[in-house]
């Protein structure tokens, strides 16, 4: 197929865009390169002839359609969106700019283009979403696919917004969509403002590591090139209509994956350990979801879809990748806002 990859130089779009190349599928990359984009996510693969990158927003609705007829894509995978909860908080305008309006206007060049082409069948619009549209569980339970949106952060509400749009445009003028929803993801390339690298990276330079709150909130863990996998199984072969979600299998409490990077840093760069001493607990974020956890039954039944890599084992993979790739993180610790404390409300 040829693909068009909204947010194709970010964490998640470049792991979708380099599995993607590998797999045989021709890929147009189109990134607004804003702050947490990097063109080295996909630098494996920039010189294949199955890649080509266009330099556009999704709010441009003029260059979403010069993109369409130039480039005539089987499909959309629609990663681009701003993703960080702590910057939510601080600034909620471009969440909503981005994630409420760019999904607008991709969707109408997308339905544009699908009607100029004679409605395909064979066309697909995907969406990538997030668990965090579902809100907060207790203690037990798992999100699935039928579970209400109780979005709870200007991130999460932006992009429950963009999960309406989509199912909308499907109902209402046929566009061809499946949608998915993911739990957290981690590993290589991942923007050093998150969670995992943080603490890889705070503890490598012998830093304070911050744990929000008492470290009891509880995620399940995604390893991204997993991820990838499951986006490009369902883009192929995923129900029209249907919503799908990729799960890690790997439930944690906060401090308790902070504890295993930590002993993952011990074995790995030992003349610093042990790196748990330098766990701090600071003043959690407003409006902390407390536990997500996935239910991925459908995707397992239907499209015979299971995680392959353990937290343990994604862990240790991400940890050795930013102990061997200081070229790669270093420089991004100029861009605004990376290595500061956002969100605090």
């Amino acid at each position: 197929m040829k693909i068009l990859v909204t947010g194709g130089a970010g964490f998640i779009g470049s792991a979708v865009v380099r599995l993607a190349v590998q797999r045989g599928h021709e890929i147009v990359n189109l990134d607004a390169l804003t702050y947490a984009a990097n063109l080295e996510n996909v630098a494996s693969v920039k010189d294949s002839d199955q890649y080509s990158f266009e330099q556009a927003d999704i709010r441009d609705r003029a260059a979403l359609d010069r993109i369409f007829r130039d480039h005539r894509p089987d499909a959309v995978m629609h990663l681009a969106a701003e993703s960080h909860v702590d910057r939510s908080i601080d600034g909620p305008a471009a969440f909503i700019e981005t994630n409420v309006i760019g999904t607008f206007n991709l969707l109408e060049a997308a339905r544009g283009y699908w009607i100029s082409q004679g409605r395909p069948d064979r066309f697909r619009f995907h969406h990538i979403s997030t668990d965090e549209v579902f809100g907060s569980l207790g203690d037990a339970g798992q999100f699935s696919e039928t579970t209400p949106y109780d979005p709870r952060s200007p991130y999460s509400a932006s992009k429950a917004g963009s999960d309406h749009l989509v199912r909308a445009w499907h109902e209402t003028y046929g566009l061809p969509v499946v949608l998915t929803n993911c739990s957290n993801n981690y590993g290589p390339y991942h923007f050093p403002e998150k969670l995992v690298p943080v603490v890889i990276l705070r503890a490598l330079a012998g830093e304070k590591i911050p744990v929000y709150g008492d470290g009891g909130n509880v995620r399940d863990w995604l390893y991204v090139e997993d991820h990838a996998d499951a986006l490009l199984l369902v883009l192929e072969k995923g129900e029209n209509g249907r919503s799908y979600n990729i799960g890690g299998e790997n439930e944690a409490r906060n401090i308790d994956l902070v504890r295993m990077i930590c002993a993952h840093m011990d074995r790995l760069n030992p003349q610093s350990a042990p790196h748990e001493r330098l766990i701090e607990f600071v003043p959690d974020r407003p409006g902390h979801d407390r536990r997500y956890a996935i239910d991925p039954q459908r995707i397992r039944d239907e499209l015979n879809w299971r995680p392959s890599v353990t937290v343990q084992e994604g862990l240790r993979l991400t940890v050795d990748w930013y102990l061997n790739n200081r070229d790669w993180w270093e420089p991004l610790f100029q861009r605004d806002g990376v290595g500061k404390r956002l969100g605090t409300g």
